[in-house]
């Protein structure tokens, strides 16, 4: 049933008739129509999880100070003006809540009708909760979550009995740099609240909000840029200065590359970069200055793909140089693990038939691709693409093949789903 149906009816119509289709859908009944897929594909996690629909599994709260720390880390600290101007200036009128969440679903943030906010506290929905799907079933955080795009969920539509009362849209705020998803946006309150534009109109704060940081991060770079100049005017031979992301603001003697991969914990001394080899690291402003010397890139390494955790993907390598780690975005989480599953290599050709059920579509594989090696270097080779020879290459995968990166549409990684393949 689409949200435009659900409009076309009353509430309480709608809200009944969503009630049935959930009650066949638990028990195995057949449903008197089909629910949406997005809705039919969570409550079909949440069964193969165990999740119970009668009574769900409220979570233990956040403690403040954790609360506080979570705020102080996050992005979206910096984006909250934006949010509160677009989503909080009709908020008692319309009686809606917005709730902020980082990327694991934890409520970080809550803001708007004082008396939405009561009922909000009687369903657990507060500072410092747990929203996942696995937690609290389906939902509007939770599922976006899970699928990384807006979901608006309705009544009957959550899997919990206890949030059938509810109506909730949500919206993946991503770090317009690599794509990262830094947390959910989403606006909830009583079933009379929901009309079909909510959705819309969420999802649209959410990308003026990606607008900013994007803004923010660009002003950043400017000001490493201006710092850098007298640095790299002194610096003789290939030298780049880079944010504390790796993103590049000023380089001398090298190409130029958006990004410079950088361990998860880098620090000041002697460094073996993928992308650059040995380099000397300094600390610069609120960068590093990089400096490369003519070193080979170590060979033998041990590569690490872990798929275990939904949503914190990682590359690990290890080689003589030592050791480093990589959180992977949801489309390099796809490809690095279909190299893995294909190690004699795939063409761009293949990975697209692979990602997108469509061979043509190699101009996006190859960007990607292009992405993917900044950061492991001489790791990946191309031509088919593929992992080095001397690599030894593991892939840790979820014990449930259904949670196998469950955001992915890409038709290999459906069938693995089904038929899993060790690679």
């Amino acid at each position: 049933m689409t949200v435009a149906r659900l409009a076309a009816m009353d509430v309480s119509r709608a809200a009944r008739v969503l009630g049935e289709v959930r009650a066949a859908a638990l028990s195995g009944r057949r449903t008197p129509l089909s629910p949406r897929p997005v809705i039919e594909q969570s409550w079909g996690r949440m069964l193969r999880g165990g999740l119970d629909p009668d009574h769900g599994s409220r979570s233990v709260l956040l403690a403040p100070e954790e609360v506080l720390r979570r705020r102080e880390e996050s992005a979206l600290r910096h984006v909250l003006p934006v949010l509160r101007q677009g989503l909080l200036t009709v908020a008692d009128v319309a009686r809606h809540i917005m709730v902020v969440t980082d990327a694991e679903g934890r409520v970080l943030w809550r803001e708007g009708s004082a008396a939405v906010l009561r009922k909000a506290d009687g369903l657990g929905l507060e500072e410092g909760a747990d929203w996942r799907e696995d937690v609290v079933g389906t939902n509007g955080v939770g599922t976006t979550v899970v699928v990384r795009r807006p979901v608006q969920v309705f009544a009957g539509e959550h899997f919990v009995r206890s949030h059938t009362s509810w109506t909730c849209a949500g919206a993946p705020v991503t770090d317009p740099r690599d794509g990262r998803l830094l947390g959910v946006v989403d606006i909830s309150g009583p079933l009379e609240t929901m009309h079909p534009a909510t959705l819309a109109w969420v999802d649209s704060v959410a990308k003026l909000a990606e607008a900013r940081l994007r803004e923010l991060h660009l002003t950043s770079l400017e000001r490493l840029r201006a710092e850098a100049a007298p640095a790299l005017a002194r610096v003789g031979g290939r030298a780049v200065v880079v944010d504390r992301d790796g993103w590049t603001a000023a380089v001398t003697g090298l190409p130029y590359s958006p990004r410079v991969g950088l361990p998860s914990a880098l620090s000041a001394g002697r460094r073996w970069l993928p992308a650059l080899g040995l380099c000397t690291v300094e600390p610069l402003g609120d960068g590093w200055l990089v400096r490369a010397a003519d070193q080979p890139p170590p060979g033998a390494a041990r590569i690490v793909l872990d798929l275990t955790r939904a949503r914190h993907w990682t590359v690990t390598v290890s080689g003589q140089a030592g050791s480093w780690s990589r959180e992977l975005s949801p489309r390099h989480a796809e490809l690095l693990y279909l190299l893995a599953l294909h190690r004699t290599g795939r063409s761009a050709a293949g990975l697209a038939a692979d990602l997108f059920g469509d061979p043509s579509r190699t101009v996006t594989v190859r960007a990607e691709m292009s992405r993917v090696r900044r950061y492991l270097g001489a790791f990946l080779q191309h031509r088919p693409y593929r992992f080095c020879e001397e690599a030894e290459v593991e892939v840790l995968l979820p014990e449930d093949p259904f949670a196998l990166l469950p955001h992915s549409t890409a038709p290999a990684v459906i069938g693995s789903r089904t038929s899993p393949l060790t690679p």
